[in-house]
Formats: C-alpha cells, sequence, structure tokens
C-alpha cells in the first residue's frame, strides 16, 4: 500500500507538482512515506501545535505560527531541493497571507529552473482554498487489501509466538477490510489482551471497534437489528433471492476465492406501510452483518464542497464498517431535485453522481438496500441495469399474505390461539398494508386489557377493523399513481 502511494508521490515531485495535499491522519504513515523518496532532499516540518521541528527527531526549533514558518523557509528552494512538510494546518488556508506563501512557493517550483520546493500538506480534513486548487494535487491513502491485512496478521502471529489455523486468518482478515493500518493493529492488540489468541468469536469484537466509527463520525446511523426473515408475512420471491445471497455472505471468503461476484444490493419499491423497511433490517440479520443507514439529509453541510465531502466520507466509512448493509430509506425523497437548478438542488444533482459513480464502480463488500414508495420520482439513472443485482415490487398483501402477517403479529404479543377464525378477518382486509393489520391487532389487544379479558376473540379483531380503515381506501389516488408509475419499470415481485 505505502509502496504503490510512495511510487506515486515520487512521480509528482519530479514532475514538479507544487503542492501535494496528504488526506490522513496518521502522520507516522506519512513520515515514512517522505522518507522513502527523500534522497538527497532537505525537509523541514512545521506542526500545527509545535511550529518549526526537527523532521528526523521531532524536537521543537523554533515556535513561530504558520506564516512566520513559511517566510522562513520560502526561499531554501534556491540553496537545495527542499519538501515543506506542513502538518495539521487546513483551518489556515483560508487567509489570504497564508495562500499567497504558498503560491510563491509554488510558482517558483514550476517557473523558476534554479528553484526547487515541494509543499506537503498532512491532515485528515480536506480544505482546499479555491485560490489553490489548481495548484494542489490530493492523494488518499489507500486502505489495505486483504492480503496486506493478513501480512499484517502473520507478523503479529510470529512475533507473540501463537498458533492460529488459516481459514480463521482468512476469516478475520475479510472482516478487518476497510480499516486502515493502525486501526487493525490496535484490534489484534485488543482481540490478543482479551482472549490470549485470535479466533472467530474476535469477529463480534471488530464489529463493536467498527461501531465506534460510525459513531464519532456522525454521518450514518448503525440500526440494531432484530427483526427476522420469518417476521416477513410474504414476499416469498424476495426472501428466497435473500437466501441465496445469504449463503454468499456466510461464506465470503471462500465465496469470492471461487469466482462468485460480491452481490451489490437490491431496491424495493411499492406501497407505503408493506416491510420494505423490515425487509431492510431483515437483510442484515439474515447475513449476520450490520445495518448502517444513510440519511442524505444529515449530510448537507453550510459551506461550499462541505455535502461533497460529507458524502465522501459516508461512503468511504461504509466501506471501513463492511461487510455490511447500507439502507437508504426513502430514496426517491433523498435525491429529490436531481437535475433541476440552482441552489439545494445543485449541491443534490453532485451528490446524487458521486453516489452513482461509487456504486458502479465498489468492489466492496457493502450491499445496499434502497427502499421508495414512489418510483416515478427516482432518476432513470439509478434503475439501470448494474447499479442494483435486482429490483423487486411490494404491493398490498394477498389473503395468504393477510393471514401469516395476523399470526406473525398475534405470536409476537402472545395471543395467537387456535379459536380465532383468521379467515374471516382475510376477507375483511382486502386493500390492507402491512401496517394496518399491525394496527387491528395492536388495537383489539388493547381493548381486550381495558376490559378485562382474558383471551383475544375473533370479535375483538373484527371489532378493531372495523376502526381502521385501509391505505388503500384513504389514499386511494396515490395507490394508483404509484402502481402506474411501477408498471413502466421492469421490477420483480416480491411475493408470488
Amino acid at each position: 500500500m505505502v509502496n504503490s502511494v510512495r511510487n506515486l508521490v515520487s512521480s509528482y515531485t519530479e514532475a514538479l507538482y507544487p503542492i501535494i495535499y496528504i488526506n490522513h491522519f496518521d502522520f507516522r504513515v506519512i513520515d515514512e512515506l517522505i522518507k522513502g523518496i527523500v534522497e538527497h532532499r532537505k525537509v523541514v516540518e512545521y506542526n500545527n501545535g509545535l511550529g518549526f521541528v526537527d523532521f528526523k527527531t521531532k524536537a521543537p526549533m523554533q515556535v513561530c505560527d504558520l506564516y512566520n514558518f513559511l517566510n522562513i523557509v520560502k526561499d531554501d528552494g534556491y540553496d537545495n531541493e527542499t519538501f515543506i512538510l506542513l502538518k495539521d494546518v487546513h483551518d489556515q488556508l483560508n487567509k489570504p497571507e497564508i495562500v499567497s506563501l504558498l503560491k510563491y512557493i509554488a510558482e517558483r517550483n514550476l517557473y523558476n529552473e534554479d528553484y526547487s520546493a515541494t509543499v506537503f500538506i498532512a491532515s485528515s480534513k480536506l480544505r482546499i482554498p479555491a485560490e489553490l486548487e489548481e495548484l494542489i494535487t490530493v492523494i488518499d491513502m489507500p486502505l489495505p487489501s486483504v492480503s496486506e491485512i493478513k501480512n499484517i496478521m502473520t507478523n503479529f502471529i510470529e512475533d507473540l509466538k501463537i498458533e492460529v489455523p488459516d481459514d480463521v486468518v482468512n476469516e478475520i482478515a475479510l472482516s478487518l477490510k476497510g480499516l486502515n493500518e493502525f486501526q487493525v493493529e490496535q484490534i489484534l492488540n485488543l482481540a490478543y489482551q482479551d482472549g490470549g489468541s485470535l479466533d472467530s468469536d474476535d469477529k463480534s469484537l471488530i464489529f463493536t471497534q467498527k461501531e465506534q466509527l460510525i459513531k464519532k463520525a456522525g454521518l450514518l446511523e448503525m440500526i440494531p437489528v432484530k427483526e427476522q426473515i420469518d417476521d416477513i408475512g410474504g414476499m416469498e420471491n424476495l426472501k428466497e433471492w435473500l437466501y441465496r445471497k445469504e449463503k454468499i455472505f456466510n461464506n465470503l471468503d471462500k465465496a469470492m476465492k471461487f469466482g462468485v461476484d460480491v452481490p451489490k444490493g437490491i431496491m424495493i419499491v411499492g406501497m407505503p406501510g408493506c416491510g420494505k423497511s423490515l425487509a431492510a433490517k431483515a437483510t442484515a440479520k439474515l447475513f449476520d452483518i450490520p445495518l448502517i443507514r444513510l440519511d442524505v439529509g444529515r449530510l448537507l453541510g453550510k459551506y461550499v464542497g462541505e455535502s461533497e465531502e460529507n458524502m465522501r466520507k459516508a461512503l468511504k466509512l461504509s466501506e471501513a464498517i463492511s461487510p455490511c448493509v447500507l439502507w437508504i430509506d426513502e430514496i426517491e425523497k433523498a435525491f429529490a431535485g436531481v437535475g433541476n437548478s440552482g441552489g439545494g438542488s445543485d449541491v443534490t444533482t453532485r451528490l446524487f453522481g458521486q453516489f452513482l459513480t461509487w456504486m458502479q464502480e465498489k468492489e466492496n463488500t457493502v450491499f445496499i438496500v434502497a427502499t421508495a414508495n414512489d418510483i416515478s420520482r427516482i432518476p432513470a439513472e439509478f434503475l439501470r441495469k448494474g447499479r442494483f443485482d435486482e429490483l423487486f415490487f411490494v404491493d398490498f398483501p394477498n389473503p395468504e399474505e393477510r393471514r401469516k402477517i395476523m399470526e406473525i403479529h398475534l405470536k409476537k404479543r402472545h395471543k395467537w390461539n387456535k379459536d380465532l377464525n383468521i379467515i374471516s378477518l382475510v376477507k375483511l382486509t382486502e386493500g390492507y398494508n402491512g401496517a394496518d393489520l399491525e394496527a387491528i391487532v395492536k388495537d383489539a389487544i388493547e381493548s381486550c386489557f381495558i376490559e378485562g379479558k382474558e383471551q383475544l376473540e375473533t370479535k375483538d379483531l373484527e371489532l378493531a377493523q372495523q376502526n381502521i380503515k385501509s391505505i388503500s381506501s384513504t389514499l386511494k389516488g396515490r395507490v394508483e399513481e404509484i402502481r402506474e408509475a411501477a408498471k413502466n419499470v421492469d421490477l420483480k415481485p416480491a411475493s408470488r
């Protein structure tokens, strides 16, 4: 990983790229990177907290601010080939005097044959002033691949002289994918201290540590999942499809070695209250991986470029948490206004473009579940073949599904008994969605409790049904619009 970046940075410096922005938090890695290409060059370092420091020893040499430091070193490029390393200075890059000095150095590096100085900006935050955009080249430190993580693990195992089977190494390495080298080493240390060795049980520890990344970033939301696939009444086509993908996710390492493509994800479109969100949660439970929710509204920032940077971070974070399910609820609202002009619509369009590109190019184990009510409001580019593995349409439950849904909710509340005539309820509830049916059960049980009855009877359910109108009757026009829009897209029915 570091070698590939080192070769790239070396090429940039030889080609006189004047300012290289390394977007990374671990300065130890950046120092190693620069040591690998420094050769005969002089390195001068500025640390935002310490001022002028010795690059080799890190000892403070002179307390000064960034402006004075740049004034001191700006002409070093005439006497020596120089690297100017600036750490954590992102908040100062909007100052006109700092911008002017950086442009002074950059222009001499580009146009003066007697001058050679490359500026390196090292920071975990990306802040690029408009005046320096053309002069700055951004480099992201890539995350270690699975094979590189295995090498880290092998070195760790050899240092501690412990025995770990190869299949466990493969399994843990895959779980650690998406973390940087520092995080991998920290988790391995924690796992060893916790149990004195490494085994498959450490995957839960890795999951806990990944959860910390979500909490600290504040861009994504980790959803606790209790819902099982059996909690879905009906949707047999969807469930059958998910069971096939479960075999891949539960044997990910073997599947990838066999040549199986990692599943990309699904879009579930259809009637409100018919179990789309439940399906997203049950998918994560079935695959035994975390469920992460992406709320596009949470990414919107007040500064120019902040929203796009938040999207980039959120997607990168989802890769760090992978394997995971990334859930985008009501996706038509998340990207509302795409293609329109002006203000917020322009930002949304750029975010949508970012997300599309990531979906198309991603080679990770992030499984996307996008749910939507109205497919007519989803941009056509989103529905193109290859974005998702499959598109499903969820309609109102059929009679058999309505029976299953009511039984599920009755059993969940310990009120199921053989004397209940669920078939009579099935006949009365044509056009009811899953949420309506749950409301009937809840209302009937509540009435029983208030009346002091010990056992739920069929008439209690029938009485509750009379008080609850179906969504298909209250929103008849909207339901027809959703159905009509779905006819124009190749959607697979979720139910048989």
